[in-house]
């Protein structure tokens, strides 16, 4: 897993460019863009591989995952956003 510091980190995805700033969902204020995580081909270890999806509706990701996380500059809540190959 490779992290990006701020904005360069923002086209590390699997979908779409992460958005600089978003909401906090504690407070409502302003997040933004601490460090970007991203998992590459290659890896020798996956977020994946560390629970199971099961039957009773426990999910977790089936892929390579890109995490955004921010910070709100209002109530210092991190917020994260997720999103997977």
């Amino acid at each position: 897993m490779k992290t990006y510091i701020g904005k360069k980190g923002l086209n590390k995805t699997w979908q779409q460019n992460f958005p600089e700033t978003t909401k906090c969902h504690k407070c409502g204020g302003n997040a933004r863009i601490m460090f970007v995580a991203f998992e590459g081909a290659g890896e020798k270890k996956y977020v994946t591989d560390l629970h199971e999806n099961d039957k009773d509706g426990k999910y977790w990701p089936h892929d390579a995952i890109a995490c955004a996380v921010y910070l709100c500059e209002k109530c210092f809540e991190p917020v994260a956003i997720l999103n997977q190959a």
